[in-house]
């Protein structure tokens, strides 16, 4: 081997183990990578599950702070109830809204609906009834509409059934995700929750509402003083 040659050679061995060493780099941050987004789908994947039902869930008590009636509607007590999460972002129309602040002193129904799903159909035009029905007793309705992949049927819904209310667009469930796990979270779609005055979650219901059943959801919280 010639001088040149034996010089060269702890060069190349050099670069060798850096070029080993960047690769294992690659490959540790690509896996952590790629265990962050299956966690993060794993949790919208509970939420899949249920996702569209028509009947409603039972649960409740066992120190979970609320109680569920035979008619599938969660309710807890006014000093037990747990804060709504941070509910912002765009609207499916393009403007952003931030519940805690543009509706205070309110009470708010949340309404997790889909374009896709038959349920939200069957329910809507009750929403849509209701929600004009009190809009002058200080109620207001938002809706979250979630897994469509664009706005776009999400709008033709809204023009379909003449929906006037907001509807916040969480297409993979993020917003849903924000409410604590054991209190009065959506876990179906479709999902209605009633915030109180004070911006606590007082009531809620898995399954779609007939016009009696969502004015029975709200009446015992709007009747509060």
């Amino acid at each position: 081997m010639s001088a040149a040659s034996r010089a060269r050679a702890p060069q190349r061995a050099h670069r060798t183990r850096e070029t080993g060493q960047s690769r294992r780099t690659l490959q540790t941050r690509t896996s952590r990578s790629r265990t962050a987004l299956l966690s993060a789908g794993a949790a919208v994947a509970a939420l899949v599950l249920t996702a569209c039902s028509s009947g409603g869930t039972s649960g409740g008590g066992g120190g979970t702070g609320f109680i569920t009636s035979s008619d599938g509607i969660a309710t807890v007590k006014k000093g037990d109830r747990a804060d709504a999460p941070d509910l912002s972002g765009k609207t499916i129309d393009g403007k952003q809204l931030d519940v805690a602040s543009a509706y205070k002193g309110k009470i708010v129904v949340i309404n997790v609906w889909g374009s896709w799903c038959a349920p939200c159909r069957a329910e809507a035009p009750n929403l849509v009834k209701v929600s004009g029905d009190l809009a002058d007793q200080g109620v207001q309705f938002v809706g979250i509409n979630t897994r469509d992949t664009s706005t776009g049927p999400a709008l033709a819904f809204e023009e379909e059934y003449k929906v006037t209310f907001p509807s916040l667009y969480d297409p993979t469930g993020k917003l849903m995700l924000r409410f604590e796990k054991g209190t009065l979270n959506p876990q179906a779609i479709p999902s209605t929750l009633v915030i109180d005055r004070e911006g606590k979650v007082a009531a809620r219901s898995l399954q779609a509402l007939s016009e009696a059943k969502l004015r029975k959801l709200i009446e015992p919280v709007l009747a509060e003083k």
